[in-house]
Order: structure tokens, then C-alpha cells, then sequence
């Protein structure tokens, strides 16, 4: 079994399972878990006791129109660093070592900032509760990302820009962005079990942050020191090319 090339090629090949796992943490981050009820009841326009019911069709389109919608934030982000890291090619490993720092400096931000201090930013104007605005509120989520969101993301911006091309940094948001947005949907399909399995994480949130400011720090020291690439290579050599299927 081979992986497709434009994954083996590059430091894609690590930034996948990151960019996926990165999405996954800012899910599970204190400034979004504790939210995803409400934002299923706007984006629906359902009550709580209609939520109980779980009316999964329009549970699922509205949840889905909210993904689609900071779906398009976040890609274009990465789509620009992406852009951005070809056209400053030559100047592409002291950036990185720039973007490395500020990477880690996020990390160790969350890693010593107490939760209650991580707040979302607050965006006073919202659409109509309901399907229609469902996409718009997404829209609003990504462009106003809650501080806990943003040094997970430059890190995954970090990445995209060592990629030095816009299709392959596009590649990376759109990964991101189903890490963050697949959980909302699951959610959705399964209301009641969902918000059981969201009460125990609730109750492991100190240990969630804190492995997702650990996640932050590696990537930061990764990028600083020049070693993302030779540790994607490592991993191609070791791990890819020598893999043979099961069956």
C-alpha cells in the first residue's frame, strides 16, 4: 500500500495527522466544548426540549452548514500562507524559525494561562437563529476564533506556509477543519449520547488544554530548530516506504 505522493512529498506527511489531531484539540478546548450545545440550538433554531427529541436530519444539515461555513475561514487562511511561503521561498527557513517562536509562544501561553482566562472573543452581531444563518454564524465563528482556537491554528498556518504551495496548504486547512467539524456533526446524529460523552470530557478539560498546549510546544520546537522536515523524512523512510499491507 502507498500513500497518494503529494502526501509523501514534503513535510505534508506529518502535517496531515497533525492538522487532523490540532483540529481535534480545538474542538476539545475550553472555549468551544462547553459551547456546542448552544451553538446546535442556534444554528437549528431548535429549543432544548426539540434538541432532546433529537431530530437528527436537521440537526445534522444545520451543523453541517456551521462546518461548511468557518470550513471557508480557515482554508482560505491556509491557502494564503501557503501562497505566501512560495513567493518567499528563499527566505522560507528564517520564517519558519519566526513562526516557530510565535508557535511556541502560543503553547506556552495556553500552558500557563488559567481556563478561566481563555475566553471567546465575543461577536455582537449574529445572524437569524436557524438553517439560513447557520453558515453565516460558521463564517463569524472562524473569523472571530476564541484565543484558545488561534495559537492552535497559527500552528497549523505555520505548517501551511512551509509547504510553499496554495494547494497543499489548502489540503492542510481543509484536514483541520474536519478535525474541528467532524465532532460537531457526530454531535448532531447522536444528541443524547453526545452530550453524555461531552460531560465526561468537560471533566477532563485541565488535562485536554494542557495536552493541547504540549501539542503547540512540539510543533513550535520543531519549526525553530529546522527539524519538521528531517523528521518527515525519518518517518517516510522508516515507516512508509518500508509499510506492506496486511492482507
Amino acid at each position: 500500500m502507498t500513500l497518494p505522493e503529494y502526501v509523501q512529498t514534503g513535510p505534508l506527511l506529518l502535517a496531515v495527522p497533525l492538522a487532523a489531531l490540532a483540529g481535534l484539540v480545538s474542538f476539545l478546548s475550553p472555549c468551544v466544548l462547553p459551547l456546542v450545545p448552544g451553538f446546535l440550538a442556534y444554528v437549528t433554531g431548535l429549543s432544548g426540549g426539540d434538541l432532546e427529541k433529537q431530530r437528527r436530519g436537521r440537526m445534522f444539515l444545520g451543523a453541517l452548514l456551521f462546518v461548511l461555513g468557518f470550513s471557508v475561514v480557515f482554508v482560505l487562511i491556509s491557502f494564503t500562507a501557503g501562497a505566501v511561503g512560495d513567493l518567499l521561498v528563499e527566505y522560507q527557513r528564517g520564517l519558519q524559525r519566526v513562526l516557530g517562536a510565535v508557535v511556541l509562544f502560543g503553547g506556552l501561553l495556553l500552558l500557563f494561562t488559567p481556563l478561566w482566562a481563555q475566553r471567546e472573543v465575543k461577536v455582537r452581531w449574529r445572524p437569524r437563529a436557524g438553517l439560513l444563518g447557520a453558515p453565516v454564524l460558521g463564517f463569524l465563528f472562524g473569523i472571530g476564533w476564541t484565543p484558545c482556537i488561534g495559537p492552535i491554528f497559527a500552528a497549523i498556518s505555520a505548517m501551511a506556509f512551509t509547504t510553499g504551495n496554495g494547494t497543499r496548504a489548502t489540503g492542510l486547512g481543509l484536514v483541520y477543519c474536519l478535525g474541528l467539524g467532524i465532532p460537531f456533526i457526530l454531535v448532531a446524529l447522536a444528541y443524547g449520547r453526545g452530550m453524555r460523552v461531552l460531560g465526561v470530557l468537560r471533566r477532563h478539560r485541565v488535562a485536554l488544554d494542557r495536552f493541547g498546549a504540549l501539542l503547540l510546544i512540539a510543533i513550535g520546537v520543531l519549526l525553530v530548530t529546522q527539524q519538521f522536515q528531517p523528521l518527515v523524512s525519518w518517518v517516510q523512510f522508516h515507516l512508509v516506504s518500508n509499510f506492506q499491507p496486511v492482507i
